[in-house]
């Protein structure tokens, strides 16, 4: 257990973290913190005003990993692509996330507007203007986003045995679709038996959001073409 003299705004971001990665972010409350790090709830407020503050805290903590150390060889696509990866790395790891970005302006966030600024730096080497930079940046942050939300399988508290009965239940039903009228989502269902390869997945998904912003710049500028071939 903490104590107040030893307490600092890093602690109680690392003791919320590791609350609502055990729990739920519902379970990051004040007083639950206060309890988990046997201070008093004052002993927070020095540290965090409310509520509200201690979230955005959290959420510009988590984003401190997504721009991470560039190869300053390497070309703007690929060094937007480690980006991609590592926000969805950080949203695999803290599910909550999406839901966090929700409860918090995400320009309060300062790791947020570096992350930002770093995208549309690298989208002006790409040949495109600053607002179809920043378009283009809250797409890529919109579509890793749903990438996560959606991955396949079943909730993480499922066990190999129940997910595994998810899939043959959802595959039974899209087998059971008429054959004549939907031959290949009938054909599509037999490969639903096998456990998600989720490296798979994720990979493909970054590939095909990073294809469209590839596509184009390439028409945009001429160096592009070739970057374009560089990962």
């Amino acid at each position: 257990m903490a104590h107040a003299e030893r307490l600092s705004r890093l602690s109680l971001i690392e003791k919320a973290l590791e609350l609502a990665d055990a729990e739920s972010l519902e379970s990051v409350t004040v007083r639950r913190l206060a309890q988990e790090l046997g201070v008093t709830p004052m002993a927070l407020y020095w540290h965090v005003k409310n509520k509200d503050q201690l979230f955005v805290c959290l959420a510009d903590h988590l984003l401190a990993q997504v721009t991470p150390e560039f190869d300053a060889d390497a070309p703007w696509n690929a060094r937007l692509r480690v980006m991609v990866e590592a926000l969805i790395g950080v949203m695999r790891q803290h599910r909550y996330m999406p839901g966090l970005f929700a409860m918090v302006e995400k320009q309060d966030l300062s790791n947020f507007n570096r992350a930002t600024d770093t995208a549309l730096d690298l989208l002006s080497q790409a040949g495109f203007t600053l607002s179809e930079g920043y378009a283009v940046s809250t797409y890529l942050l919109h579509g890793a986003m749903a990438l996560v939300d959606n991955e396949p399988g079943c909730p993480g508290a499922a066990s190999a045995m129940e997910a595994a009965e998810l899939r043959r239940q959802k595959r039974l039903t899209l087998e059971r679709l008429p054959a004549d009228e939907f031959p290949r989502i009938v054909e599509y269902a037999r490969a639903m038996e096998d456990e998600p390869d989720l490296d798979a997945y994720y990979a493909f998904g970054v590939d095909l959001l990073m294809s469209g912003v590839e596509a184009m710049a390439a028409k945009r500028t001429p160096s592009s073409a070739t970057q374009n071939n560089t990962r």
